[in-house]
């Protein structure tokens, strides 16, 4: 049933204007006709024209079966409208009005809901953006041409806040972030976060579950939590409203209860969640867990062609609470023995390891081939300064090739500009994880730390 959020055929855009192409219903209708492959029918009740096509009056005359209808009207009219899509036949509906419980208007909230639950209606809202399919569909209410949208990914995104998730997704595009699915739910009045969460466990095009909360109501909490407890696939969560002063912004926009925020992060991670601190944070683990879901111990190996990144490194990993333990003497000498003669006399093993500016390719290689051996080294963050007169464009493709012969996850610090793009690509097409900081780098590896899978016999 939810497959016809994520992968509508055909699809009804109710309070499309005949006088104003800047409507929402307009945009929506526009951007998914041009750039998407769904039919999409505009309904108005004045009917008419819209671009030489014919506006219906009523969803009951479009003439196929609808299996996404949004819904953008006056507050006053969507549960008429509601029930119009449900006496059509519609299967899932998007709710973009605005104008409920976020104002006051609980009852024409509790109206809407009690008219889909009774008729067994999915949908997202009222008071929010929708969905966003890469390839399929697009209900987000913004211009196509002021919209950053990131690559086709395995990461999925729920988000009460429409605001944060146009704005994450523009994150992801800047960081390399794939998306596979993303919801804006707004009041929730449908769906919530632990029905989508349950829907995307199982979703083929989702491996990572992201979710930004402001609060839960009733039972919400509970069940999103034991939903997230049986997922084989890394949920993160990103919860506002930690102080007095958030909660009252928060019941402001989407009339939730924040909730008491010490009780609820002191049982995610009871219950295999994720807790991203920030929307950065929310970002690099995203990434991460996008490309492994082996949860690590946190003893940490910081590889660089710079004494001053790699101890910026080790600065961040401590006060992220990963350890960056020190090779043992006798196998620094061995080390040293095995990598390029100019850099014998001047690079540190002791870890970070610190190969200076005269290393070449095969250095960086030496490094982490013999370090990813070491046993009390379970994940290597590698600080790749593409300035570096001896190292070349392939050197991330074969860093990722010893990355998958011995299972240590490695991320990657590269900066992101686009005359590296060669080498960074050596690492995101083989999987590796590449971050623009180091301390986004170091947050990758702290995802890993928190990660874990909860026994269902817990």
């Amino acid at each position: 049933m939810y497959d016809s959020f994520f992968e509508p055929k055909h699809m009804a855009v109710i309070g499309v204007s005949l006088t104003n192409d800047r409507h929402p219903a307009n945009i929506i209708y526009n951007k998914n006709r041009l750039r998407y492959p769904v039919s999409v029918y505009p309904v108005n009740p004045k009917g008419g024209a819209i671009l030489g096509e014919t506006v219906y009056r009523s969803i009951s005359d479009v003439p196929a079966p609808v299996d996404l209808a949004v819904i953008a009207v006056g507050a006053e009219h969507v549960a008429k409208v509601l029930k119009e899509c449900i006496d059509a036949g519609a299967k899932a509906g998007v709710i973009v009005s605005g104008g409920f419980a976020e104002t006051g208007r609980t009852d024409l909230q509790d109206e809407i809901s009690a008219l889909a639950r009774e008729a067994n209606f999915p949908f997202v809202g009222p008071n929010c953006l929708g969905v966003y399919s890469p390839g399929s569909v697009n209900t987000l209410f913004l211009p196509g041409e002021r919209m950053v949208t990131p690559s086709v990914g395995n990461v999925s995104l729920v988000s009460q806040s429409g605001g944060v998730l146009v704005d994450q997704l523009v994150k992801f595009s800047l960081e390399g972030v794939g998306v596979s699915r993303a919801v804006s739910i707004g009041n929730k009045a449908g769906l919530d976060e632990s029905e989508l969460l349950e829907y995307l466990v199982d979703d083929p095009k989702t491996s990572v579950l992201a979710f930004y909360v402001e609060g839960f109501d009733g039972d919400e909490g509970r069940r999103f939590l034991e939903a997230a407890k049986k997922s084989p696939k890394p949920v993160i969560a990103l919860k506002a409203g930690k102080s007095e002063t958030g909660r009252r912004a928060i019941s402001t926009h989407t009339a939730s209860l924040a909730g008491d925020y010490e009780v609820f992060k002191g049982i995610l991670s009871q219950h295999g969640v994720v807790e991203a601190g920030d929307e950065l944070e929310l970002v690099s683990y995203c990434e991460v867990l996008s490309c492994y879901q082996n949860s690590i111990k946190g003893n940490v190996a910081v590889v660089s062609g710079s004494g001053g990144h790699g101890a910026l490194a080790v600065d961040t990993c401590a006060a992220h609470g990963l350890n960056v333990p020190i090779l043992p003497e006798n196998m620094q000498e061995e080390l040293l023995s095995i990598v390029s003669p100019s850099i014998r006399t001047i690079a540190s093993m002791t870890n970070p390891f610190d190969l200076t500016g005269s290393a070449v390719d095969d250095d960086f290689i030496t490094v982490t081939r013999y370090i990813s051996t070491w046993d009390d080294i379970d994940c290597i963050i590698m600080l790749l300064l593409p300035y570096i007169p001896g190292i070349t464009s392939d050197v991330g493709a074969r860093l990722s090739e010893i990355a998958y012969i011995s299972g240590k996850p490695l991320v990657a610090y590269v900066p992101h500009v686009e005359r590296y793009r060669m080498l960074i690509e050596g690492f995101e097409l083989n999987g590796i994880p590449v971050s623009p900081s180091i301390h986004s780098a170091v947050l990758m590896a702290q995802a890993l730390k928190k990660y874990r899978k909860i026994p269902q016999d817990a």
